[in-house]
């Protein structure tokens, strides 16, 4: 029976996500270009903020690359943003874009190899606490040589062949079968908890990858911008943190392993022995039918593996060249010649990649509308001793639902030019960027737009199948987000002033210029 012209737009626009949602992303369409015009620029720019982080929120009801691609259209089109500033605001972040498409594509044709040394740590590791400790320490150690989108890249490849890995099992080589569909009650119990296990190691990953990320300069985009503003130098740059970020990190591990030892916030769950003794399987028949070519193919992505670490760490290139470095060789090396093949290792990340591009493009409307001018003035003309804690507090606050890349280079500059016009002294300069960078990097993970890795990993095809939900994961980076907040801004307070005058004094440290 044939429909209404009307009902086919209705059920066409925004596929299957609920009636309300398109309802209300409707009525936000209307709203805007209203407020917009007819009440207060700055207002409409402070909505459209909220309305991209609810599309953010709503991710497992409908991709926010369509709900928040259609209000950045419209506010690009209303006069919130130019489309010159949009491709100025893609300009800046171009390393970021590279990364995405080239190095999480090249982590694709190392899967063979991060799943056979994942597998056998997952398997040699029974307790809980253990593997969740284990897993935020070496997130927080990459994280602190390499990007934080790269680390999460390789931990979501291994869970997604963990999970793979289960579900062939289970559907017992059935194609394009639901899993949730093949399984009886007891089955379906050992799903969620295996969801629940999966889920926990994600998060201590995601915020393992915060706790390194803010230590070094090459952690964060946003911390070589601060390095290049204030001049310092990679060992320069750690011990200048370290009052704040060493606290940071001990407090860090010790919730997480609270978090696993108490079950709290989701956190807890073992892996079922169900799940294990197929694993089990599964590794014990790997290597038994591992060929001479295969076993070959696992020394090759051994060595790219050791030639990315350096690359990386010795910054030999941008993130974004040496991931392409890295598909070259995994391709030419292991045998991989076809077209199709070599393209569906970039399905996971464009997707992601076109998000990202609108979220610079929202980042546009914020930096048009001068929607941070107010906070960051009123921080300025704050006493000395209070500028620190409110440079943290804001940064933090702002890094939270805005770019902490963006709102880190903002922050930064105004202080620089605030140096540079004789309202701030050095000293007071650089410790106000030891401020900016903290402030970015750990309030952030309250939210998954805060940070990049946490967004890539909410939109990745793997949170759904896992039951990663935005409001799941704002829960569970919870007990983080008070933990590393609280002891950050404590550390601002009480312990970087004095611990910097220490390191200067004992020559750690180059004397500080008034």
């Amino acid at each position: 029976m044939d429909i209404s012209t009307g009902r086919a737009f209705t059920r066409n626009f925004l596929g299957q996500s609920p009636t309300w949602y398109k309802l209300t992303l409707l009525g936000f369409l209307v709203i805007n270009p209203l407020l917009f015009f007819f009440v207060s620029p700055f207002l409409a720019g402070w909505l459209l903020v909220a309305e991209f982080i609810f599309t953010l929120g709503m991710a497992l009801k409908c991709y926010p690359l369509l709900p928040g691609g259609l209000l950045a259209l419209e506010a690009i089109v209303i006069g919130m943003a130019s489309a010159e500033q949009v491709k100025e605001e893609l300009a800046n972040n171009l390393e970021v874009l590279l990364l995405l498409i080239f190095m999480v594509a090249g982590i694709h044709f190392m899967r063979q190899l991060l799943l056979f040394v994942f597998t056998r740590l997952l398997l040699s590791i029974r307790s809980k606490m253990l593997l969740g400790l284990a897993f935020c320490l070496a997130a927080a150690f990459l994280s602190a040589f390499l990007d934080a989108l790269t680390v999460v890249a390789v931990v979501l490849s291994v869970a997604a062949g963990f999970y793979d890995i289960y579900h062939r099992v289970l559907s017992e080589g059935e194609e394009n079968v639901d899993i949730d569909s093949l399984t009886n009650d007891d089955h379906r119990q050992t799903l969620e908890k295996f969801r629940s296990f999966l889920r926990s190691l994600m998060m201590q990953a995601g915020v393992g990858t915060a706790l390194g990320g803010v230590m070094t300069m090459v952690g964060e985009p946003q911390n070589l911008i601060i390095a290049k503003a204030a001049g310092w130098d990679f060992i320069g740059f750690f011990l200048r943190m370290a009052p704040v970020t060493v606290p940071v990190l001990i407090c860090g591990l010790i919730t997480c392993v609270l978090l696993e030892r108490f079950r709290l916030f989701g956190y807890g769950e073992p892996l079922p022995e169900k799940v294990r003794n197929v694993l089990m399987d599964f590794d014990r028949e790997s290597r038994q039918k591992r060929t001479r070519q295969e076993r070959l193919n696992l020394w090759i992505q051994g060595l790219i593996a050791v030639w990315l670490i350096a690359a990386l760490a010795l910054h030999l290139a941008e993130v974004g060249l040496i991931g392409l470095s890295v598909i070259i060789l995994a391709t030419s090396f292991c045998g991989i010649t076809d077209e199709h093949a070599i393209g569906r290792a970039f399905s996971e990340a464009l997707p992601f990649t076109a998000l990202l591009t609108v979220f610079f493009a929202i980042v546009a409307v914020i930096v048009q509308q001068d929607l941070f001018s107010p906070l960051i003035h009123f921080v300025l003309q704050a006493e000395a001793n209070m500028q620190l804690t409110w440079f943290y507090v804001f940064n933090g606050l702002l890094s939270s639902i805005s770019d902490n890349v963006f709102v880190g280079t903002v922050y930064i500059n105004e202080a620089k030019n605030a140096f540079n016009s004789g309202a701030i002294s050095l000293q007071q300069f650089e410790l106000l960027a030891v401020a900016t960078n903290t402030g970015t990097n750990l309030p952030s993970v309250a939210t998954p737009n805060g940070q990049a890795a946490f967004l890539f990993m909410l939109t990745s095809a793997l949170a759904p199948l896992i039951r990663l939900s935005y409001g799941r994961m704002v829960w569970m980076a919870l007990p983080y987000t008070i933990v590393l907040a609280l002891v950050g801004l404590f550390c601002i307070m009480y312990t970087l002033e004095p611990m910097t005058l220490w390191m200067t004094t004992h020559g750690w440290l180059p004397p500080l210029a008034s």
